[in-house]
C-alpha cells in the first residue's frame, strides 16, 4: 500500500537502484577500511603522530566505539581487515541469497566497525565524508536482500539524505566567499584545491567563460535539483542525473577521496526501476513483497530520521549554518558542506632533511599526492584517500599553532620510522634518517601553457619563508631545534 502511495515519486520499484547502490557503498566501505588499515596506526595508534585518546567509561556513550571496551595497535589493524573482508562481500552481492536477518547484519557490522575508527580518529578522521558514509551506511542495514522488495521509505530516507549532501553545499557557497555570486571561484579553485590530479591543470587552463558556467551549473544542481529529487518521476530522475554528472565531473578533475564516489552512489536513489531498465536494456526480476516486519522497522527508522533531522534542518536555515557536523553520537542525521571560501593562492609546506656537515645537500621529501616536485605531474588517487596530505593541506592556512601532530612528524622523520616513511615516498635518506629537518613555506601556481611547453613543469614555486623551526634530536633523543651553521 505504502509503495503504491509513493509509486508516482518512486517509479516501479528500484531493483536495478539497490543493487547498485549496495554494491557501491560496499565498495566504499571498502576503501575506508583499506586505508584505516594502512593509516590508523601510524597517524592516530598507541605511538601515532596524535596518540589516541580514550574517553573514561563512565563518558564512552559520547563516542561509542569498540575501542572503549579494549584497544592496541594490533588490534586496531585487525578490526580494520575485518572491514575490508565485510565490505568485500557486501560490494559482492553474496548475502542477497542468504537469510532474511544476514544482510542487515553484514551491514551493522560494518557500520558498527567503522564508527569505532571515526568515533576515536580525531583530526585525521574528522572529514565530511567520514560521516557521510556513517548515514548511508546505517540506512544500507534496511535495504533487504535482493530477493524482497526494498523498503520504499529507505529509498526516500537516501534522497533526504543526497538532499542534505547537496543542499547544504549549496547554500554555504552562496552565504560564503563572494567568488561563488559573481562566478569566479573555479577560476582559483582547480589550482587552489586539496589534492589536484592530473586533469587539474587542464581545468585550471580552461577559459573564464567556462569557469563561470561551471559555477552557475553548480548553483542550479545544489540549489535547485535537490528539491527535484521529490518530485514525481522523470523528474526526480532528471535531478539525479544532473548530480551524477556533476560528480562525474568533480572526480575527473580533482580528488576528493571517496566523496563524489558516495555522493555519486547515493544520486542512483533518484531512479526507480522504470528509467533504469530502458538505460540498462534489462527487466528487472519479480521480488517477494517487503516483509511486514521490515517495513515496520523501516517505519520507526524513518520516523527517528524525521526528529533527528529538526536540527539539522535548522542549521540549514542558520545564517551561521555548520559544514560537516553531527548531532548525534551515532551520526546518523548529520549537515554536509564544502569550500565555503575558496584560497586565491596555494601555499605548501615543504620539509627537507640533511645528513652530514654544512656542506651537505638538503633533500625533499615527498608525500604521495599533495605538490612537492615541481616537474611531477599531479597523480590520481582518489577515492582512496591519503588522510596525511589532505592535513598537510591545511597547515599553512591556519598555522603551526593549530597542528600540533607536525613537530611529531618531523620527530618520527629524524628517527626513520617506518610507519611513516610508508604513507610517504620514495624516501630521500635510505641510508639512514637526517640529521636535521627544516620546514619551508612555498608559493605554488600551475604552470602556464607556454611555461609547461618550454620547461615540462606541471608548477611554478617560489620560496615564501620558514614555517618551523630547524629541528633535530638533542643527545637524550628529544626534539629541539638545531644549531644554526652557514647553510642554515
Amino acid at each position: 500500500m505504502l509503495h503504491d502511495l509513493l509509486r508516482p515519486y518512486l517509479g516501479d520499484g528500484f531493483f536495478f537502484a539497490r543493487f547498485l547502490l549496495q554494491r557501491l557503498l560496499g565498495i566504499v566501505y571498502l576503501l575506508a577500511f583499506l586505508g584505516a588499515a594502512r593509516q590508523f596506526v601510524v597517524l592516530r595508534g598507541s605511538r601515532g603522530l596524535d596518540p589516541i585518546r580514550l574517553l573514561p567509561p563512565r563518558l564512552a556513550w559520547r563516542r561509542p566505539s569498540l575501542f572503549h571496551l579494549h584497544y592496541s595497535d594490533g588490534f586496531a589493524t585487525a578490526l580494520a581487515w575485518l572491514g575490508v573482508g565485510l565490505a568485500a562481500v557486501a560490494a559482492l552481492g553474496l548475502p542477497g541469497a542468504a537469510p532474511l536477518w544476514l544482510t542487515p547484519l553484514l551491514w551493522l557490522l560494518l557500520w558498527a566497525l567503522y564508527l569505532s575508527f571515526v568515533n576515536v580518529g580525531g583530526t585525521f578522521f574528522a572529514f565530511g565524508w567520514e560521516i557521510l558514509l556513517l548515514e548511508a551506511g546505517f540506512l544500507a542495514v534496511f535495504l533487504g536482500p535482493a530477493r524482497v522488495a526494498a523498503p520504499p521509505l529507505v529509498m526516500l530516507l537516501f534522497r533526504w539524505l543526497l538532499f542534505r549532501v547537496e543542499f547544504g553545499a549549496g547554500l554555504i557557497k552562496l552565504r560564503g566567499d563572494p567568488c561563488w555570486r559573481d562566478l569566479t571561484c573555479l577560476e582559483f579553485h582547480h589550482q587552489t584545491q586539496p589534492l589536484p590530479n592530473p586533469l587539474s591543470w587542464h581545468a585550471h587552463h580552461l577559459p573564464r567563460w567556462a569557469h563561470r558556467a561551471e559555477t552557475a551549473g553548480n548553483h542550479l544542481v545544489q540549489l535547485l535539483a535537490p528539491f527535484l529529487l521529490f518530485a514525481p518521476q522523470p523528474v526526480a530522475g532528471v535531478a539525479g542525473a544532473l548530480m551524477l554528472l556533476t560528480q562525474a565531473w568533480l572526480m575527473v578533475s580533482g580528488n576528493y577521496a571517496w566523496l563524489n564516489a558516495l555522493t555519486l552512489t547515493l544520486a542512483l536513489s533518484a531512479f526507480g526501476d522504470g528509467t533504469l531498465q530502458r538505460v540498462l536494456g534489462v527487466h528487472a526480476p519479480g521480488l517477494a513483497a517487503t516483509p511486514l516486519a521490515l517495513q515496520a522497522v523501516t517505519a520507526t527508522v524513518a520516523l527517528a530520521v524525521a526528529l533527528l533531522s529538526v536540527r539539522v534542518a535548522l542549521n540549514l536555515l542558520s545564517p551561521r549554518q555548520r559544514m560537516n557536523a553531527s548531532f548525534d553520537p551515532l551520526h546518523l542525521v548529520n549537515s554536509y558542506g564544502a569550500f565555503g571560501s575558496v584560497t586565491r593562492e596555494r601555499y605548501e609546506v615543504v620539509l627537507e632533511g640533511r645528513r652530514g656537515g654544512e656542506g651537505a645537500p638538503w633533500r625533499e621529501y615527498a608525500f604521495k599526492a599533495k605538490p612537492g616536485d615541481v616537474t611531477r605531474r599531479p597523480p590520481q588517487v582518489a577515492p582512496y584517500h591519503l588522510r596525511l596530505d589532505w592535513l598537510m593541506w591545511f597547515v599553512p592556512l591556519s598555522g603551526p599553532d593549530h597542528h600540533p601532530w607536525l613537530p611529531a612528524l618531523v620527530e618520527r622523520l629524524l628517527r626513520g620510522d617506518r610507519g611513516v616513511k610508508r604513507l610517504m615516498e620514495p624516501d630521500p635518506f635510505p641510508e639512514g634518517p637526517p640529521e636535521r629537518i627544516r620546514t619551508r613555506l612555498f608559493r605554488y601556481r600551475f604552470t602556464t601553457p607556454r611555461e609547461r611547453a618550454e620547461s615540462g613543469h606541471w608548477w611554478h614555486r617560489k620560496p615564501a619563508g620558514t614555517f618551523l623551526p630547524t629541528l633535530a634530536l638533542d643527545a637524550d633523543g628529544n626534539l629541539t631545534p638545531a644549531p644554526r651553521d652557514a647553510a642554515g
